[in-house]
């Protein structure tokens, strides 16, 4: 195997384990708050966006709106969503979180962060610095994927 195959193979492995205790975690986390992933990823949807209108979360989600409807009331109902009108079009709903909503977001984050310590704890100062400086790296190239993702603006 060439070298950059394994380069390839490394990255693909180490991110397949991350998402793999990502997704075992979250799942825990999200199940122990009483709630589905699909109503989490509308918190998590809301916090990157602070609001969005239901035609969003049904776009983002790829729901139908009675769907997106349905968990939404769940939220509000639970207080972690509030509902208003949008001030441009009566008709259509605004989302945004409640400080209760912003906080589950915020300790759920935090958990994460927490495995993500004490995996970054076993590393020697500069192995750590090697992983930052390839992050970056990934990072940059993260953000210029969703940049070229967005669309148009007509």
């Amino acid at each position: 195997m060439t070298k950059s195959l394994q380069f390839v193979e490394t990255i693909r492995r180490a991110i397949d384990v991350i998402t793999h205790r990502t997704f075992r975690e979250h799942g825990r986390f999200v199940k122990a708050a009483g709630l589905s992933i699909p109503q989490f990823s509308i918190l998590m949807q809301l916090h990157f966006h602070t609001q969005c209108g239901m035609s969003e979360v049904t776009n983002q989600m790829d729901i139908s709106n009675a769907a997106a409807s349905q968990l939404v009331e769940k939220l509000v109902q639970g207080g972690l969503v509030e509902r208003d009108e949008d001030p441009n079009d009566r008709r259509a709903k605004q989302l945004k979180l409640t400080a209760k909503g912003e906080q589950l977001v915020e300790t759920s984050m935090g958990q994460r962060h927490q495995w993500v310590d004490v995996m970054l704890n076993h590393l020697d100062p500069p192995d750590l610095e090697k992983v930052a400086e390839v992050m970056n790296i990934l990072m940059i190239a993260l953000q210029g994927m969703q940049e070229a993702e967005k669309p148009a603006v007509e």
